[in-house]
């Protein structure tokens, strides 16, 4: 026997993660436009090639969170008896990974045109009878690709914080620091236009360094996550508060003696197993009863065994 039911989102979370899918629709047809942009002005500049391999790649979080939010409610099935929360990990997996690759090459790939002594050119074009130069097209690109960004980075952290949601996390955090990259990017412009030819790269490079860190960062813990590491409060390295609330929970339940939980994240949602050192003869409503009540406690809490034990240490 097993569940066939459809896992449901609270109202108030139909509305964020509707809100959201909106966002990142918005965003992926967003970052097409940055793409051919960026493609169109790059020239031969390092920093401009580094900034426009991010934006090609930061369009992925977007599409592993449209392509997840498809999958995640599916019925549990016979093939899938846990369900299908953990599309949800790996898109932030897949999104880690891909990330933390392209840092590894862009930073390679600068580094050698450094070393290489490659010297970008940013000449000048005629608009008008006037001449032009083209390093200010590159410069309102960067900005172009910058400050919609961080808007739209700005608006998807509440939803992703109340959907518990850490692709989505993930991809607004990196938006809003976007500025970050295309104000580096643009020093490194400024500095091929005063003819310090090396500034490009080294720009490059540091560009390069912030995806290596945070590519790295969302990899360890899209890997601890798989892992069935503990659950943590979304964006932060403490663990989730409701972890605490459960046991205070368990702890006034005059009928348990003793008891040890373990808990693990699968995508949005919580598994959870309970052992329960308890005399009683009731037991099974008991328990009955106190998976009803700590499911009442967060949207979060999905699944919960708990299970009567003689001894908490075997």
């Amino acid at each position: 026997m097993y569940l066939t039911h459809t896992f449901e989102l609270p109202p108030h979370l139909k509305k964020a993660l509707k809100k959201a899918t909106f966002l990142e629709k918005v965003t992926v047809v967003y970052l097409i436009s940055v793409i051919v942009v960026m493609f169109l002005v790059m020239g031969s500049s390092q920093a401009m090639k580094t900034a426009w391999l991010e934006d090609l790649l930061s369009i992925v979080p977007s599409i592993a969170f449209l392509v997840s939010t498809r999958i995640y409610n599916r019925p549990a099935n016979k093939k899938f008896p846990y369900g299908y929360h953990r599309v949800f990990s790996i898109a932030f997996l897949t999104g880690s990974l891909a990330l933390f690759g392209m840092g590894m090459f862009l930073i390679v790939d600068s580094s050698i045109s450094l070393i290489s002594g490659e010297r970008p050119t940013i000449g000048s074009t005629m608009i008008f009878g006037k001449q032009i130069w083209l390093g200010w097209f590159m410069i309102i690109a960067l900005l172009y690709s910058a400050i919609p960004a961080m808007i739209l980075g700005h608006k998807k952290q509440k939803p992703a914080k109340d959907l518990h949601n850490k692709i989505l996390h993930t991809d607004a955090t990196t938006q809003k620091a976007d500025y970050m990259t295309a104000g580096t990017a643009i020093l490194g412009i400024i500095g091929v236009g005063y003819g310090l030819w090396w500034f490009d790269a080294i720009m490059a490079i540091l560009i390069s360094i912030s995806v290596i860190k945070d590519g790295y960062n969302n990899l360890t813990n899209a890997i601890t996550d798989l892992m069935d590491r503990v659950p943590y409060k979304i964006g932060s390295q403490i663990v989730d508060p409701l972890l605490e609330e459960i046991e205070k929970t368990i702890a006034y339940w005059s009928w348990v003696e003793g008891f040890e939980i373990r808990f693990r994240e699968h995508g949005q949602v919580y598994f959870g197993e309970i052992k329960v050192l308890t005399s009683e003869d009731n037991v099974e409503e008991l328990i009955t009863e106190g998976i009803k009540e700590l499911k009442q406690l967060h949207w979060k809490i999905h699944d919960i065994t708990i299970m009567q034990v003689k001894s908490l240490h075997p």
